[in-house]
């Protein structure tokens, strides 16, 4: 009789490969849920639930990401200060408009990736810049083209507010 076993891998058994996404024009939520699974490594045949099997994930051009709808305006980003009454938002165009556009997609990014010590380290491979350029040229990244994998993904001209 043959037995099957699920195989399992261990850290040190992981390869991870680089891939570079350009996110000019692409929906804000579409991306980071495809970029969530990369890091966690579910598009491998191989992903082992407990252990960091995902790659290194470069996204450039965040600042020209695309939200449908009113969530430009309608979507905020609260945190509290700690003293009393110190509750503050910003709306998502504050924030692609601000110094730091690129934490708008690292935090969509973190809130599809499982809380916890491995998501945390999942969250390290993530390499996130507003602009085009990025210093992982000699990691040679491999392109995906994520607005070829579903025509959903790239935001309609007259679909979004935001730049």
């Amino acid at each position: 009789m043959l037995t099957r076993q699920t195989a399992s891998v261990k850290p040190a058994e992981v390869k991870k490969n680089w891939v570079l996404i350009d996110a000019e024009g692409l929906v804000l939520g579409r991306l980071a849920a495809i970029v969530a699974n990369r890091l966690r490594g579910k598009h491998k045949a191989s992903f082992t639930p407990h252990v960091d099997c995902g790659d290194h994930v470069v996204i450039v051009n965040a600042k020209k990401v695309k939200v449908t709808g009113q969530k430009a305006e309608q979507s905020v980003f609260y945190w509290h200060t700690g003293y009393p009454g110190g509750i503050k938002g910003r709306t998502v165009r504050e924030r692609l408009d601000s110094a730091h556009p690129e934490r708008v997609i690292e935090k969509a990014v973190e809130r599809m990736i499982t809380r916890g010590p491995l998501g945390r380290q999942q969250m390290r491979n993530l390499h996130v810049y507003a602009g085009p350029e990025h210093p992982h040229g000699g990691n040679t990244p491999v392109k995906l083209d994520v607005a070829a994998m579903n025509p959903k993904n790239v935001a309609e001209r007259g679909e979004s507010k935001v730049a």
